[in-house]
């Protein structure tokens, strides 16, 4: 419980990674080097979001892969990869190697249910096995047995002058135990509590139980996913909640973000969409006015280690110093210590 008594354990951050269809390099050349900046400011995490068929981050692996080789300390997650474009199987080598190559770093963050707009791009993605595929906490399962080391093939051995192991290559020692669940609603939290996951919790919820009090729903999930967890109290949950610090931002600054949190608290008020959800209003102002706000905040509070959302449209000089101020500023009011 980060109180004025018990600090936060670890800071982090997460970002889109916004590009120019016409001209994609520099915004991935831009990402990297937030990810780099992160870890000179001593922050804990940087996190990559996954956009499939959008201007953002279609590749996260590839990404952070890229990553471990212009950082060494920092770690390095996705939150989150929706399983329902992924062969587990595939996905499973890539998460390994990247891990190998960051010597242990890798956070994969992941979730489940089908692709968005699944009916346009299922003859893409699935054009022979649409209707078989299994959306469901299965894949995640299965996913999490192939990084385990669990048997992929029933064929190994010598053939020729070709060697074949029966468990996926490179086997990554401790990958298992920082993969992360992506959830939303206290299904999804009660599952991952179970199959012994990380949690990971955003600003986005659903409407349960009759209720829309985004804090008390997030506050029962975060409850919910540790008493299913084999390590109770002690099972790792990270909140992340879109927070801007302007200590050191411009007036310019000051005002876009101020608009940028005013234009979208209207969807906050009520859920939205067929899913009923529900969305945390953005956290805007100084290091010590949000301090006090997050201390508030009923989820917060029982969660030790956070990735503070970018907002997605902001330009490379607010991220720095969005990122400046969240590790020199709002951390320590928080009684988090950098890492170095």
């Amino acid at each position: 419980m980060p109180l004025e008594t018990q600090p936060l354990r670890k800071l982090g951050f997460l970002t889109i990674g916004l590009f120019d269809p016409d001209d994609p390099r520099p915004g991935h050349e831009s990402t990297l080097q937030v990810l780099e900046l992160g870890e000179q400011l001593g922050f804990d995490s940087a996190w990559v979001r996954h956009r499939h068929l959008q201007h953002g981050i279609s590749s996260p692996v590839a990404v952070l892969a890229a990553a471990t080789q212009r950082t060494s300390r920092i770690e390095l997650g996705t939150a989150v990869i929706p399983l329902g474009w992924e062969n587990p199987l595939r996905l499973a080598e890539d998460l390994a190697t990247v891990d190998v190559l960051s010597g242990g770093r890798l956070n994969p963050g992941v979730s489940v249910s089908p692709p968005m707009h699944y009916e346009a791009v299922q003859p893409a993605l699935y054009p022979d096995t649409g209707d078989l595929e299994n959306f469901g906490y299965d894949r995640v399962t299965r996913l999490l047995s192939l990084i385990r080391g669990e048997q992929a093939s029933t064929f190994s051995g010598v053939e020729g002058i070709e060697t074949f192991s029966s468990r996926v290559q490179p086997h990554s020692p401790g990958l298992a135990q920082r993969m992360w669940y992506g959830g939303a609603s206290t299904k999804s939290a009660a599952w991952a509590g179970q199959a012994g996951m990380n949690y990971l919790t955003s600003s986005v919820v659903r409407a349960e139980g009759g209720s829309t009090d985004f804090e008390r729903i997030q506050l029962a999930q975060v409850r919910t996913f540790r008493e299913e967890h084999p390590d109770g109290e002690r099972a790792r949950v990270s909140q992340g909640l879109v927070v801007i610090p302007t200590d050191s931002a411009s007036t310019e600054q000051r005002a876009k973000y101020a608009d940028y949190a005013a234009k979208r608290l209207e969807r906050t008020k009520t859920p939205q969409g067929p899913g009923g959800l529900l969305f945390s209003p953005d956290y805007v102002g100084t290091a010590a006015e949000l301090a006090e706000r997050l201390y508030r905040h009923a989820a917060f509070r029982e969660v030790d280690e956070v990735a503070f959302a970018l907002p997605f449209t902001f330009e490379p000089d607010d991220y720095v110093q969005i990122l400046t101020d969240l590790a020199t500023r709002l951390g320590p009011e928080l009684g988090w210590k950098p890492t170095f």
